[in-house]
């Protein structure tokens, strides 16, 4: 959530909340974990409630399947791939369609054009894990027989989308071609940059594309969808009864972030679903929630406080290095206090990891 009033972002204010972020991560029982479940998963990333899974794929999918048996979750753990792991991902059996899929689902509340990269990234260790598990032999003379990919993301954060939005990796080469044409004639238009953009991306005929789609999953957005899977209609719900119950009231007051969860819980209808697993594990669902929104609570605060330091500098070039030294430097200490990965951080800046490693080592302290 942007950072909202008259008061200029403190950073204290912000190392504050890490402290207490990062206290809290100590008293949980695997507080030493990189990566902390968040709600998406914990809904449909579940054994013992695959038909919840079973539910969302069919209404992603179109298909009627009803056996969740033939789902088998597959979701990689942090433990095994440092750094890597997806929300939610599946393999779905040929008795539900002639084929096999597998299925890698996201859930994001912060646009992030970057999901192609780490889809590329998550197929190649779901790949490299099912080739393992099935004893398959990728340096025989037999082709293999591997599942179709399908990545998807939801996405349920506050800037305005729309419903559906196809996001490739080769948006990225192309960026990679448009950095460098800029370079080279800055007295260019941008007519003139796109075309020659396009011109030598033909040319440079990369060896590899991925497609991710992108799904708006705010309340109200993709009724089809969501009225098709009633599991993630409540947690669309949910997500925004949380946010209207954390509004300022007349008087510029809120309730504060957990009060709005604990109201939005005790709300919840009680022919949802959800609603009996979400009560039953309430302190959980009360952490992720307050872990999702303390992340993009200091993540828009600092981009704010970059804001105001490039206004204050009174230049453009004041602007963008204010912003990226708000940026780097928060995300830099989030990553070194364990609350956020190094993907994730790159994720949210925007740019590869390799590159971020590169900022971490200029902003580290």
């Amino acid at each position: 959530m942007a950072y909202k009033g008259t008061e200029k972002p403190d950073y204290e204010e912000l190392l504050e909340r890490v402290r207490e972020l990062e206290e809290k991560l100590k008293q949980k029982e695997h507080g030493n974990r990189e990566y902390k479940s968040r709600l998406f998963e914990f809904i449909f990333g579940r054994e013992e409630h695959k038909e919840w899974t079973m539910s969302l794929y069919n209404a992603i999918s179109g298909k009627a399947h009803k056996n969740p048996a033939d789902i088998m979750i597959n979701t990689m753990e942090d433990v095994v791939y440092i750094n890597m792991k997806n929300d939610v991902s599946f393999l779905v059996s040929e008795l539900v369609s002639l084929y096999r899929t597998m299925d890698m689902y996201e859930q994001q509340s912060t646009l992030n054009p970057n999901m192609p990269v780490r889809g590329f990234m998550y197929a190649g260790k779901l790949y490299d894990k099912f080739m393992y598990t099935s004893k398959l032999h990728r340096y025989g003379k037999k082709l293999l027989p591997l599942p179709i990919p399908k990545l998807v993301v939801f996405y349920n954060g506050e800037d305005e989308v729309e419903e559906e939005v196809i996001l490739r990796l080769s948006d990225s080469f192309k960026e990679e071609i448009r950095k460098a044409v800029r370079a080279r004639d800055e007295k260019l238009t941008p007519d003139q940059v796109e075309r020659e953009v396009m011109r030598l991306y033909k040319e440079a005929d990369p060896d590899i594309e991925v497609k991710v789609r992108m799904l708006n999953i705010n309340y109200g957005h993709n009724q089809e969808i969501l009225r098709s899977c009633k599991p993630l209609k409540e947690y669309a719900w949910f997500v925004e009864r949380v946010r209207e119950n954390n509004m300022p009231d007349a008087e510029g007051r809120r309730v504060g972030i957990e009060a709005a969860i604990d109201r939005t819980i005790d709300e919840m209808p009680d022919e949802f679903l959800i609603k009996e697993f979400i009560v039953a594990n309430r302190a959980e669902v009360k952490d992720m929630c307050l872990t999702e929104y303390n992340e993009a609570e200091a993540y828009e605060m600092f981009k704010e406080e970059g804001r105001e330091e490039g206004r204050e500098e009174g230049r453009e070039e004041g602007l963008k290095e204010g912003l990226e030294t708000g940026v780097f430097s928060t995300l830099t200490d989030l990553v070194q206090k364990g609350l956020l990965t190094i993907e994730q951080a790159a994720g949210q800046a925007g740019v590869n990891v390799a590159v971020f490693k590169q900022k971490m080592a200029v902003y580290a302290s």
